[in-house]
């Protein structure tokens, strides 16, 4: 196996499969937070975020879709995240896998395609030997991550809300990424929609946004991927973010947001503490090391996308 390019077959499923039993959503809205990658300090804005919700009146539910380990190669922050999160409903992503199944041959279990850099391959799969030499010291936590789901439906405001890591034929699929609809996956995400029967998908792993707005089959249809909520996802922009569906508009400013069929789909920026953050990260991944060439310049300063650049609008029979 090619690692960090292929994945293991376990990663894959069918999109008829996945929203065959939804699970009923009592509360009023949804954080769907994914590629956390163990930042701390952007869990304790999330928390923040969603107890400013509450005292609007609105009961918050967290659900994240994976990828919330990868920076946190220590014992304590390892620990730290891992319960916080698993306090939650939540999904695996494609590091949260290979944690808690290690040695399978998959690397980082990214299956990154072509246009990725063999550089950035090999520096993730380098980042994932290191973070699975920590969590084999805590089996509790790895035994706990085997019993997350791979994707889950969630029924809310009487919508199918499909939430996967990927794509909705493989944990790590790349047919949500940025890239992907940048170059025309209309015939696809047709197909995915009409197989799944969901109404939104929200998806995450390829660590830049998309907010897409559609019809197919005479009905509104939504894909939102958030990029990152633990690191920055715009130019010359630190801010995590997070995807919010609800059933009101959000209070704080959205980077992008749609409404549809009764529900307001957004990408809330994550403002967190980022002075407190990158000391931590530079002590656990110094200069040269493997995530500090890969991530520590988008942590301090985002990406090259525009806010204008991440909303697709268009049309699907």
């Amino acid at each position: 196996m090619n690692e960090g390019r292929s994945c293991p077959l376990a990663y894959r499923y069918k999109a008829a499969d996945l929203c065959r039993e939804p699970r009923h959503v009592s509360e009023d809205v949804l954080y769907i937070i994914g590629g956390l990658y163990g930042n701390p300090y952007a869990l304790d804005e999330i928390e923040q975020m969603a107890l400013a919700e509450e005292r609007r009146g609105h009961r918050v539910k967290l659900v994240f879709n994976g990828d919330f380990n990868w920076f946190n190669a220590s014992d304590s922050l390892f620990r730290e995240i891992n319960n916080r999160v698993l306090d939650h409903t939540v999904s695996l992503g494609n590091v949260d896998y290979e944690l808690a199944n290690p040695n399978d041959g998959a690397g980082c279990g990214c299956a990154y395609p072509d246009f990725v850099d063999q550089g950035v391959v090999e520096r993730s799969n380098t980042i994932m030997e290191r973070l699975q030499g920590v969590a084999g010291d805590h089996p509790d936590i790895q035994k706990r991550l085997r019993l997350l789901p791979r994707y889950r439906c969630l029924l809310f405001g009487g919508l199918k809300v499909l939430v996967v890591h990927g794509d909705p034929e493989s944990l790590a699929g790349w047919g949500l990424a940025h890239e992907s609809f940048v170059a025309g996956n209309e015939a696809q995400l047709a197909e995915w929609f009409a197989g799944s029967g969901a109404d939104v998908i929200a998806s995450t792993h390829t660590c830049l946004p998309v907010l897409w707005a559609g019809t197919v089959e005479e009905h509104s249809r939504i894909v939102v991927n958030n990029g990152s909520a633990g690191m920055g996802n715009l130019e010359q922009d630190p801010r995590g973010l997070i995807t919010r569906i609800g059933l009101t508009s959000p209070r704080a400013e959205p980077v992008a947001g749609i409404e549809r069929r009764g529900l307001n789909v957004s990408l809330l920026p994550v403002a967190y503490d980022l002075d407190a953050w990158l000391p931590r990260f530079d002590q656990l991944w110094p200069g040269g090391s493997a995530a500090a060439v890969s991530y520590r310049s988008r942590i301090v300063a985002g990406t090259h996308l525009g806010a204008d650049s991440i909303v697709f609008p268009s049309t699907v029979s």
